[in-house]
């Protein structure tokens, strides 16, 4: 095992925020964990997660989970991703089973609906939109703003917003739109979250190092160009075919929804 693998071993061995051993459990709990998750290697390539990037943008640091090139194209070792997705997966359903709260970061112009649908229907609260800084780091702030947003949101479903003029109306519904972009993935989460999933972890690094800095959890779809040391709980594969994310999707739904 090379350093970079050993880094990678000990990052999964360190404790959740229950202060669990993830890795310890993991290992005693499910031995037969793939047939567990049904991660088949065949799907998992007709999905496309094994492409990732040309090989003059890979971080250094993903070498481990790089099988081979193809057409100047890497393409990441699908047996360590049903390895470390495994994990991961185990991760989530601790998470949910212990009632924490796990928020969804996607904002990647053709993902926004696959959050959006992937979220809702297991009740996480999400942000599809441009991640707005703060969000986890000064959240009490971004908490007043949900706040008025929810309040405005009741008095315009009471009719309370009536009174007002027409202009002064279409005011608050112009801003009520705008706050439903910003804030309407997370309107109910009512305090940090306890782990956050991003898809693109480099378009969406603000919310990992917001994160990091808070010592919240970060589970990620880590593709060839990203460093895999910025995630805690990393599933290699491409994070930018539309096939793959929903491949990696159905299959958090599929393994929580047992829960």
């Amino acid at each position: 095992m090379n350093k970079t693998e050993t880094i990678q071993e000990n990052k999964i061995k360190k404790e959740n925020a229950g202060g669990v051993a993830v890795e310890k459990d993991y290992l005693s709990e499910n031995k037969n964990e793939n047939n567990e998750f049904n991660l088949k290697i065949e799907e998992m390539a007709n999905a496309g997660l094994q492409f990732g990037h040309h090989v003059s943008k890979t971080y250094p640091k993903m070498s481990p989970y790089i099988s081979g090139v193809k057409n100047t194209i890497h393409l990441i070792d699908l047996e360590k991703s049903v390895r470390e997705f495994s994990k991961t997966l185990y991760f989530l359903k601790k998470l949910v089973r212990e009632g924490k709260i796990i928020l969804v970061v996607g904002t990647k112009i053709q993902m926004k609906d696959l959050v959006r649908q992937f979220a809702e229907e297991l009740g996480f609260p999400y942000i599809n939109e441009r991640w707005l800084g703060g969000t986890i780091t000064n959240f009490p702030i971004i908490k007043k703003r949900i706040e008025y947003f929810r309040d405005l949101e009741n008095k315009r479903e009471k009719g309370e917003l009536e009174k007002y003029t027409k202009k002064e109306r279409a005011k608050f519904d112009k801003e009520i739109k705008d706050l439903e972009i910003k804030f309407g993935g997370i309107k109910n989460m009512e305090s940090v979250p306890d782990a956050i999933f991003v898809l693109d972890v480099k378009k969406d690094e603000l919310a990992v190092r917001e994160a990091r800095k808070k010592r919240i959890p970060v589970i990620g779809i880590v593709d060839t160009n990203i460093n895999p040391e910025l995630v805690d709980y990393l599933i290699p594969a491409n994070d930018d075919a539309i096939s793959s994310v929903k491949y990696i999707l159905e299959k958090i739904k599929e393994a929580i929804k047992k829960e």
